[in-house]
């Protein structure tokens, strides 16, 4: 896949610099322009296409909601604001996402990991000759992140407030909850057993009483998630 071009439409000099020092550390990200004001950003889409606009509402002569509905083109538009009000009505424009400022980075790139998954989804669906299979960026320490393709990931087990995801040839312990990052995962390929357990529905090996197998390990299925693990897996076996 190749990387998604982007801009970054926002009065605000510092939002700019925080959005564009987050897009940078994607590779799969192109940071094109930014612009201070959606009137300039109006021109430069007339001559120019870009995949992902991250877009502040609040702002002088055309405010962000105005510019949405003024575009005759369609990127994936992702809100970028201080105000939470406008949540509804960016959602009724076909909003991608709605970030509120601040933004922290886990929440950036958890939205760029849903674009990205989207974006290839569609390519697949578009071209049987792909062979980009659908990935995962995870941060593994304070500047590296790492990409994981999601038919590699086995199980993923919760630390408190870290979590270990066991791919088919790794293992990595990344700083977030098990409830965030499950939701990342998409929810046909991966299901929550456990308080302390997501895991790979294809990669169940057996099931027996309140326990299943995966890769040789017996994992215990919570007592709120049995009748609801037991259907989905053998569901999914049987389709």
């Amino acid at each position: 896949m190749t990387a998604l071009r982007v801009i970054i439409i926002d009065d605000e000099p510092l939002a700019i610099n925080v959005l564009k020092n987050y897009a940078e550390q994607i590779k799969q990200l192109q940071l094109v322009n930014t612009f201070s004001n959606a009137i300039d950003a109006t021109s430069f889409l007339q001559e120019n296409e870009v995949d992902i606009i991250f877009l502040d509402i609040n702002m002088p002569i055309l405010d962000g909601l105005n510019f949405l509905e003024s575009l005759h083109v369609s990127p994936m538009i992702v809100i970028t604001t201080a105000h939470e009000e406008y949540a509804l009505k960016s959602f009724e424009l076909e909003v991608i996402d709605y970030l509120v400022k601040p933004i922290p980075f886990p929440r950036f790139l958890k939205t760029v990991n849903r674009i990205i998954s989207l974006k290839q989804g569609a390519s697949n669906t578009g071209s049987q000759s792909t062979n980009e299979k659908p990935s995962i960026f995870v941060k593994v320490d304070k500047k590296k992140l790492q990409k994981i393709f999601l038919d590699e990931i086995v199980v993923v087990e919760s630390l408190k407030d870290y979590i270990r995801i066991k791919t088919t040839s790794a293992k990595y312990i990344i700083h977030k909850t098990l409830g965030s990052f499950t939701d990342e995962l998409p929810s046909d390929k991966f299901l929550r057993i456990h308080r302390s357990y997501t895991i790979a529905i294809d990669k169940v090996e057996a099931i027996e009483g309140n326990s299943l197998e995966v890769d040789g390990i017996r994992y215990t299925i919570g007592r709120s998630y049995l009748n609801d693990a037991k259907s989905r897996i053998l569901n999914d076996s049987i389709t």
